[in-house]
């Protein structure tokens, strides 16, 4: 037995309920029977924690200690309940699985639950670790992107075109149950704009699609020239506009500076799986519609059912791009690109890689191919954190069987 435990666990254990009731430890140590300086020693080798003093060197029990009648099961702060199942469940020698599952927590929520509010003897002690939590929980924290180990992921992510907002959802997803490992997009943006930025890298603001190193308003979308046509997105299957069924596509281009250099983007609605088509030489209407044949030939038929795009000249051969392919055109009205609205957010997400007023035309197919397939693995939060590229592999699977 250890120094100073001249008494079994259980006399410690009913000496520090007390305490954590309100009761000072040396009034608890007559009460019970028990040595003044034995228990003080008790007390201080679990840990010691901050007793409230009166008038009287009896004291008053620990500071906080935390709220009895805490409900449990739901919020991410345990309840006093769940923590005297913890305890019970160690005095059992019942693995953190098997007492996680009593309670309704994660196996994790149990471990770390231990190792933070257990005694400095080693014992855990429910009420003990209650008020420890309850401590804990009013003291300052950390700015949180002072974590290196944070800050790392965020730089990695961000340097690959992550938006503050997905990286966020990432984070949540892949640690539900440890606050410590995750960062709401809000913080990352008052580090690039606000705050300090703690250990964030001084030149990341740049890797924001917007590029600012401080908040604006956001402007008014450019006008474009109305397009005249007779097919219109009015017309367009009802089926489209719920994305319950794959193959419509919406396209358009992103232009470049010099030379008329550009790059074609076509995006499926129901999986925002996108299609680079490559455009070295210009962007007239033949070459468009050489590029798109040739790119969504390659889909199987029930994948291409129809086409969105703006009024655009580089659609004016829309007539053969529809015999060939077997799928319809449909054409925005004017002045409303929002109406390809999927395709309009791939094209803000690509400008990471093809910057406004850069010259597109040095980009090599296996360049396009590259930067198609590292958008396509990128995890969607409109697609509960999928990526692309599954959701559309798992069709082609699927027709395929």
């Amino acid at each position: 037995m250890p120094s100073g435990y001249p008494h079994p666990l259980s006399t410690r254990r009913e000496l520090f309920d007390r305490v954590c009731q309100g009761v000072g430890v040396e009034r608890a140590a007559r009460e019970m029977g028990v040595s003044t300086t034995a228990a003080t020693l008790w007390w201080r080798q679990a840990g010691a924690m901050q007793l409230l003093r009166g008038n009287n060197r009896a004291g008053h029990g620990v500071v906080d200690p935390g709220d009895p009648d805490r409900p449990g099961g739901n919020g991410h702060r345990l309840s006093l309940d769940e923590r005297i199942a913890i305890m019970r469940g160690k005095d059992a020698g019942l693995s953190d699985a098997a007492i996680a599952e009593q309670i309704g927590r994660d196996r994790s929520t149990v471990w770390r639950e231990v190792h933070r509010n257990r005694n400095a003897d080693g014992d855990y002690h429910a009420r003990m670790a209650h008020s420890r939590a309850a401590r804990n929980a009013k003291r300052p924290k950390g700015f949180k992107l002072n974590d290196t180990t944070l800050c790392a992921r965020i730089h990695t992510w961000m340097d690959q075109g992550w938006s503050p907002k997905l990286i966020a959802d990432v984070l949540a997803r892949d640690h539900p149950d440890d606050r410590l490992a995750r960062v709401s997009h809000e913080t990352i943006y008052q580090c690039l704009y606000v705050q300090g930025r703690g250990q964030l890298r001084a030149d990341l603001h740049k890797r924001l699609s917007t590029k600012r190193a401080a908040r604006k308003a956001r402007d008014a979308a450019p006008r474009r020239s109305p397009f005249r046509d007779v097919i219109t997105i009015s017309q367009r299957p009802p089926e489209v506009d719920d994305r319950a069924v794959p193959g419509h596509w919406e396209g358009d281009l992103i232009l470049g500076s010099g030379c008329g250099s550009a790059i074609g983007t076509l995006v499926e609605r129901s999986t925002r799986f996108t299609i680079l088509l490559h455009l070295p030489d210009d962007h007239t209407a033949e070459s468009v519609a050489t590029a798109m044949i040739a790119a969504m030939s390659q889909l199987p038929a029930h994948l291409r059912r129809t086409i969105t795009w703006d009024r655009g000249s580089e659609m004016a051969g829309w007539q053969d791009i529809s015999l060939e392919l077997r799928a319809p055109v449909y054409f925005c009205d004017p002045r409303s690109p929002w109406q390809r609205g999927s395709n309009e957010n791939t094209n803000r997400l690509l400008r990471f890689w093809f910057e406004k007023g850069t010259d597109l035309s040095g980009y090599t197919k296996a360049d396009l191919k590259r930067i198609q397939d590292t958008l396509n693995k990128r995890p969607r939060p409109t697609l509960n954190l999928d990526t692309p590229a599954d959701r559309l592999n798992a069709l082609i699977t699927q027709a395929a069987a």
